[in-house]
């Protein structure tokens, strides 16, 4: 059966850049009783063809797969397979980043046996009245496609269910499969048919002519339109089509995080980031349009500021391939693909125009922030800040590198500071904002791209909880730039504790109980695990370091200290949890805001 399962994953292909190529183009694995004795020796006897990249941890090289999907803009596939028990469920949280962000990563683990003979085996959880439950149920709320393979024949139908829930737009995710560890053996004659090479394309949803009509009406009408550029235009592959339907219709574009890098920072139609880390003009933009064209985004609150940008007197079109996305926030709704949806939808509108005095408003606006962001990064201290870390690294990338970043800080300064260079340059986890993806992603992003380099942004907590892949990366050899922005701690966190009236506790190092002196020097520690490291103490020494990485050849780690409370100011109102009840006046006071925060965001709905 492993064998089966290997070599129909090998006879799966699709087209990239007008060349034919894998779908599944590796596996990363640990290997374990599991798995090894004969998923292992499947895998050992086709690695010429099929590579299996060794992971430290099992989240990290499911994290690495998430972001190799985002790398390729969804166009290939990467495995991960794990023993079973603990192994199986480090990769629980990477199913729940891939489930969150739309992106598919087939995950395969280990597990008991179908005969249950031996049970109850090592690192078996026994569940008291229900035999057949194991610890890789707790992947079924975290997958598009769930299995448990109990016989060979079963590969037959569900192998191609998996690579469905996979590759359709509409529903696209992680996929599992649970592979009892005797059931991984049994033998059975597979159909030749079965192994046939087979390519797929990327399916294009073409929308309803009803629906295509209702938006273009709406459009035709409106006086103050507005896109909103969210992750699916990047899986549609239509970056090209927005920006040619935004000149051609002069409707300015904002970009979610997962959006970023839709559009070059130089396109005259690029207003900047919206929401929560947005800038405070292109959020101005969509409260004052009276379309928003949302395209590929599931308008979650970091988009919308919690439901308070978004103007309730305006009309949202939705286009999505997923029906479920579409219809947020009573949408008018367009299902179809991006790049198709919007070529049509153009067409329909023939020669229409948003008006001159809106466009040029709307780029007024942008021009005017991204001065701001030039002076804020000119700003001279003694401690460099986060925003003069990014600027550094944008002025050093080319239009072929590649920047990544998730938790923290970095997402809202990486958001706010970036301005691409390129289309599809950019990758911010921030739909799950998951700790301790920026180093195994780099990873997998490096491992994805055909040119350019890799900068991963990570804060010095999130290092802390996953650093093991910069080893991967240098064991693959897949080389990549690891930027750590050592602030002392969860330093964001901190700022929302401080910001709703509570005092500094638990999060800056300065603040924990115990040994409030204690530092890591991370420079060595990247240099122990075989990486080229520096610590650099200036954001002059830090430019320089880069530049040198310009003929990059191993993995490079660089360490800069940053002030844990120079933030970029800007974006809209996040709603958030608060004390009703405190004897702290300080905490009174923040509550008090944020309920008339609340309170204004609702009425302004009521309207």
């Amino acid at each position: 059966m492993a064998d089966a399962l290997v070599h129909w994953l090998m006879a799966q292909k699709t087209v990239v850049e007008g060349e034919q190529v894998s779908l599944f183009p590796g596996v990363y694995a640990i290997f374990g009783h599991g798995n090894v004795t004969s998923l292992g020796h499947a895998l050992e006897q086709v690695q010429d063809e099929f590579p299996t990249w060794r992971g430290q941890n099992e989240q990290g090289m499911a994290l690495a797969a998430v972001a190799f999907a985002k790398a390729t803009r969804a166009q290939q596939i990467m495995v991960a397979t794990t023993s079973i028990g603990p192994g199986a469920l480090n990769m629980v949280t990477a199913a729940g980043v891939a489930m969150a962000n739309r992106l598919p990563v087939l995950l395969l683990s280990g597990d008991t046996f179908v005969s249950r003979a031996p049970d109850p085996v090592l690192q078996q959880i026994e569940v008291d009245g229900s035999p057949s439950t194991t610890v890789n149920d707790a992947f079924r709320p975290l997958v598009t496609f769930w299995d448990r393979i109990a016989h060979p024949q079963q590969l037959l139908t569900s192998l191609p269910a998996a690579l469905v829930a996979l590759t359709d737009p509409a529903r696209r995710g992680p996929a599992f499969l649970a592979l009892p560890q005797d059931a991984q053996g049994f033998a059975w004659d597979f159909p030749e048919s079965f192994f046939e090479s087979t390519v797929h394309t990327l399916q294009r949803l073409r929308p309803d002519v009803h629906a295509l009509t209702r938006a273009a009406d709406a459009l035709l009408h409106a006086q103050r339109p507005v896109i909103i550029a969210g992750g699916g235009v990047h899986y549609s592959l239509a970056e090209g089509e927005l920006a040619t339907f935004a000149a051609r219709h002069g409707v300015p574009v904002v970009e979610t995080v997962a959006g970023r890098s839709s559009l070059a920072g130089d396109d005259p139609f690029w207003i900047g980031p919206v929401g929560v880390t947005g800038w405070d003009s292109a959020n101005d933009v969509v409260a004052t349009a009276d379309l928003v064209l949302a395209i590929g985004t599931r308008l979650g609150d970091f988009v919308t500021g919690s439901g308070s940008v978004l103007s309730p007197e305006s009309v949202v079109l939705g286009v999505n391939t997923s029906r479920f996305d579409a219809m947020k926030r009573k949408s008018i709704m367009v299902v179809g693909d991006a790049r198709e949806t919007l070529s049509e939808l153009s067409t329909a509108l023939g020669g229409y125009r948003a008006p001159a005095q809106w466009t040029s408003a709307a780029r007024a606006g942008a021009d005017g922030q991204l001065k701001r962001v030039a002076q804020l990064n000119d700003r001279v201290a003694d401690v460099a800040s986060y925003a003069q870390v990014v600027a550094a690294i944008n002025d050093e990338a080319s239009v072929d590198d590649y920047v990544l970043t998730a938790s923290g800080g970095l997402p809202g300064e990486l958001n706010m500071n970036w301005i691409a260079r390129a289309p599809s340059t950019f990758d911010c986890e921030y739909g799950f904002s998951c700790m301790g993806y920026e180093i195994a992603g780099g990873w997998g992003a490096a491992m994805a791209r055909r040119r350019g380099r890799v900068f991963a942004l990570v804060g010095d907590g999130s290092y802390m909880m996953m650093n093991s892949d910069v080893f991967s990366s240098i064991l693959s050899g897949h080389p990549m730039v690891v930027v750590v922005c050592d602030n002392g701690g969860f330093s964001v966190i901190d700022r929302l504790q401080v910001d709703q009236g509570g005092v500094p506790f638990n999060n800056l190092l300065k603040d924990c109980r115990g040994n409030s002196a204690a530092r890591v020097d991370f420079a060595a520690h990247a240099a122990a695990m075989g990486a080229e490291s520096r610590h650099v103490t200036s954001i002059v020494e830090l430019r320089q370091a880069l530049s040198d990485t310009r003929e990059l050849t191993r993995t490079v780690v660089l360490v800069i200290e940053v002030d844990a409370h120079a933030w970029s100011e800007g974006g809209s109102f996040w709603e958030v949890g608060y004390p009703r009840s405190s004897s702290r006046p300080e905490v009174q006071e923040a509550a008090a805001r944020m309920s008339q925060a609340v309170l204004q965001r609702d009425e302004r709905r009521r309207v």
